[in-house]
Parts: structure tokens; C-alpha cells; sequence
């Protein structure tokens, strides 16, 4: 079973993934219980004939027990003066939720995709101490499709034709896109732009975000597709190769804190940390990266 604690628009985007392709049965947890039975009415009508899976809705924490995976969408729904004000906020929150799984379900795997993505998944390692492999924070994948269209976009190509995209670091300011390993049919992208297109673009990913929320309230299908992808690579123990937060322990020279990292994906959570070469700007830029977060954690 696969609980999804948060009923907003991308948790219930996730579950609905999960249902339409009958990958497995999925609760809805939210703190309004109508909210979550709602959601769950709704989507179950997108079961597949012939499928056995089923969703639910609740705001009772203790039918998680059974889950094999959990997924934290959930935000405190507040709107706050401040990034300072809405990350104690979401702290608290992560900590409340830590709390409740693990008691009834410390033996899922945890798939943190709620904001701000490298501190919550930290706080939440810290505060149940389930093994480091199993608690994976899904947001560097997201920045990794946002840099394969705006190349597709700024080349006018498929993106099919764009390889070895990868986002690093924090999901937020400071995050690290990895120019040297990008190929575009075949070619390396550094010998197809210069330091200032480079600039360029990687302003367009950090500002993504704000781009789209001139058109919509926030974010919805990418992060949901990028989380999907995970769940079945666990579900169906299909080996996937995918940047994700995970609290180091040495790995890119670092301790102590949750970052984007490519990471191998199994039955078992993260079955590998994979540590790719980067050039001496990109090594520079991840290490400013991680002590961002590490300041924001040391702040709390």
C-alpha cells in the first residue's frame, strides 16, 4: 500500500498516477477527512477494469501500519510573511508527521516531496532515525526535467534528444545544474554554449518556478510524474537512476546534510549513492549549495 499523507493538488495528482496505472492500493491522509475521502471518491473512479487496486481517504495516521511506502505532500497551508516564517512552519509540521509514522509504520520507505525539500528530508531522518536509504527527498529530478526543456526549448528540439540532465544540490536557490555531463544529440552542450548561457539558463531553472506561478497557483504534474517514477522503480524493484535528496555521510565530500545526488533506486529504497565527476566550477557551486542548507538547518 502506498499512503500519501496531504490531499492538495499534488498528492492527489500521485495517487491518481498510481491508481490509473493499478501500481497498488493508496490512502489518502489529510488533516480535513472530508478533503481526503472527496479526492478519494473522485479517483477511484479512475480505477482500470479488471484492476484490484483501491483508494481511501482518512485523517487517521493509524491506517498507514500497512504501508510500503510513504509519500509526505503535505504543507502547513498557511501563507507566511517570510521564507524563515514558512520553513518553522513546515519544520513543525515534518516533525508532527515523523511522529505518527513512526509509530504505526517505521518500516516504510519515505519519499519527501514537500517544501523546503533538503531540510524537511534532513529533520524527518533525524527525528524517526529510519536508515538514511530509505528516506529520499524527490526534487532534483523535477529541477532535471525543468533544465531538459529549457535546453529543448532554447535548441528546438525533442527533448529525447537532450541526455545525462542533471539538477544537484538544493532544491531551491543555489541548486546546481551539471553543464559538462549534458550531451545534445551526441554532442557535449559546453562546446555549444558559453559561460554566459550558462548563467542564463541556469537563472531560468532556479526561477522556474516563479515563471509558472504567473500562470497557475503552483506546481502539479512534473513533481507528481518524477515522484511516480520512484514509487513504481520501488514497487516493481526496476533499478532507476535518479538525483534525490539523501543526508550524507562523506559522499561529494560532505556530512551532515540532506542534498540532491544521483542516487540508484530499488526495492530497498536507495540501493547506491553514485558520485559523478564534475568540473572544478560545478565542484565549487555543489559545496556553496550544501552549506546553504546546513545554514538553514543550523537556523532552526
Amino acid at each position: 500500500m502506498i499512503s500519501i499523507i496531504g490531499s492538495g493538488k499534488v498528492g492527489t495528482a500521485i495517487a491518481f498516477l498510481c491508481i490509473s496505472t493499478s501500481l497498488d492500493d493508496v490512502l489518502l491522509v489529510n488533516r480535513t477527512k472530508d478533503k481526503a475521502i472527496g479526492e478519494a471518491l473522485d479517483i477511484s473512479n479512475a480505477v482500470p477494469e479488471n484492476s484490484n487496486v483501491s483508494i481511501h481517504g482518512t485523517d487517521d495516521f493509524s491506517k498507514i501500519i500497512d504501508s510500503d511506502i510513504i509519500v509526505i505532500t503535505a504543507s502547513t497551508g498557511t501563507y507566511l510573511k517570510s521564507r524563515t516564517e514558512m520553513m518553522d512552519a513546515q519544520v513543525k509540521m515534518i516533525k508532527n508527521i515523523a511522529k505518527e509514522i513512526k509509530k504505526y509504520c517505521p518500516s516504510a520507505i519515505i519519499l519527501v516531496v514537500s517544501n523546503p525539500l533538503d531540510v524537511l528530508t534532513y529533520v524527518f531522518q533525524k527525528e524517526t532515525k529510519i536508515s538514511r536509504n530509505k528516506v529520499i527527498g524527490i526534487a532534483s529530478s523535477l529541477d532535471s526535467s525543468r533544465f531538459r526543456y529549457l535546453l529543448s526549448e532554447k535548441f528546438n528540439l525533442n527533448q529525447s534528444q537532450i541526455n545525462n540532465v542533471i539538477v544537484l544540490g538544493e532544491h531551491g536557490d543555489s541548486m546546481v545544474p551539471i553543464f559538462s555531463r549534458v550531451k545534445i544529440n551526441k554532442m557535449n552542450l559546453l562546446e555549444m554554449i558559453d559561460e554566459t548561457e550558462q548563467n542564463l539558463i541556469t537563472t531560468e531553472i532556479r526561477n522556474y518556478w516563479k515563471s509558472l506561478r504567473k500562470f497557475k497557483s503552483r506546481s502539479q504534474f512534473g513533481i507528481a510524474k518524477n515522484t511516480f517514477d520512484v514509487i513504481s522503480s520501488i514497487i516493481k524493484n526496476n533499478e532507476l537512476i535518479v538525483p534525490a535528496s539523501i543526508v550524507l555521510n562523506g559522499e561529494y565530500g560532505e556530512k551532515d546534510v540532506s542534498m540532491g545526488i544521483p542516487v540508484k533506486i530499488n526495492k530497498d529504497g536507495i540501493k547506491e549513492i553514485i558520485e559523478v565527476k564534475l568540473n572544478q566550477a560545478e565542484h565549487s557551486l555543489l559545496k556553496i549549495s550544501a552549506q546553504t542548507i546546513r545554514d538553514c538547518i543550523n537556523s532552526l
